[in-house]
């Protein structure tokens, strides 16, 4: 039986992202798998666990996951595709809670993030607590977490028999959280494609960047993002993420990668995946 990997516990959104890419897949006998931390969903695959592992990437308010990304460059899973939804997050709490006895809060640290302003307003002196997912939150407020709220999803609080005191409590309303699916095994290149790499530089000398840049300029390869990592090695030494359109299979992009491969100190392709449709 195919096993997806995901973040849990159940009713994260993580959870949602998994339940979305078995459907793509069609997998309908898939066993869903709740994992704790996402190093162990990534190292999963390459211990064969998990036939595809679900991982947060990037929120589209608080930007990339790092320890995401760490872990692709450190392991040999691939990206296969990518899942994005939008996320609504809740105030959550036991029934016997309510607002003027609310002294924590309880969530994911890009969730905390997230709703910042929403916080800060409402309970200036709550203490904030980050835990290892939202749905964790959910669970552990409903468990042992007196005056305690969690920001989770409806569904994380419904699972757990929780009252919601607020809906729609992220700072910015058009909040989307991007999920990629790890895995080794291989997508055949679809109609639209997307490939991300890392790329680390031989030295830090003025115009290196920009000579890698322009290797997919005069391919017209649309660049949709970029952006720098520390290589933990050294201070002021950087990995570059880049995502561009295409499949590694196609002409243009493997004409960038054979020109870069004989300048990088490091050229190592994540996964070339198919571009996800938004709702």
């Amino acid at each position: 039986m195919i096993k997806i990997g995901y973040l849990g516990p159940e009713g994260s959104y993580c959870e949602i992202a998994a339940k979305m890419w078995q459907e793509i897949l069609g997998l309908k006998d898939a066993n869903l798998i709740s994992s704790t931390t996402i190093p162990f969903l990534i190292q999963s695959i390459e211990k064969d666990i998990m036939d595809y592992s679900i991982v947060p990437l990037e929120n589209s308010i608080e930007g990339n996951i790092n320890i995401t990304m760490d872990e692709l460059i450190r392991t040999e899973a691939r990206i296969v595709g990518e899942i994005i939804i939008k996320v609504d997050h809740c105030l959550a709490v036991r029934p016997e809670t309510t607002r003027n006895k609310l002294q924590r809060i309880y969530s994911h640290s890009q969730a905390l993030s997230q709703c910042y302003h929403f916080i800060t307003a409402s309970f200036p002196n709550a203490l904030l607590i980050p835990v290892e997912s939202t749905s964790k939150a959910a669970e552990l407020v409903a468990k042992s977490k007196k005056n305690s709220g969690a920001i989770c999803s409806k569904q994380a609080a419904l699972n757990n028999n929780l009252i919601i005191l607020a809906e729609k409590i992220q700072d910015y309303q058009d909040n989307k959280t991007r999920f990629v699916a790890v895995s080794k095994h291989r997508p055949k290149p679809a109609k639209k494609n997307k490939t991300t790499l890392v790329i680390a530089l031989p030295k830090n000398k003025p115009g290196g960047l920009y000579r890698v840049l322009k290797e997919f300029a005069d391919e017209q390869i649309n660049l949709t993002k970029i952006e720098s990592r520390p290589t933990k090695k050294e201070l002021g030494e950087y990995l570059f993420f880049i995502e561009c359109v295409g499949h590694i299979q196609d002409q243009g992009l493997n004409n960038v990668l054979n020109i870069l491969s004989s300048k990088a100190a490091l050229l190592k392709v994540l996964g070339s995946y198919p571009i996800a449709e938004e709702e």
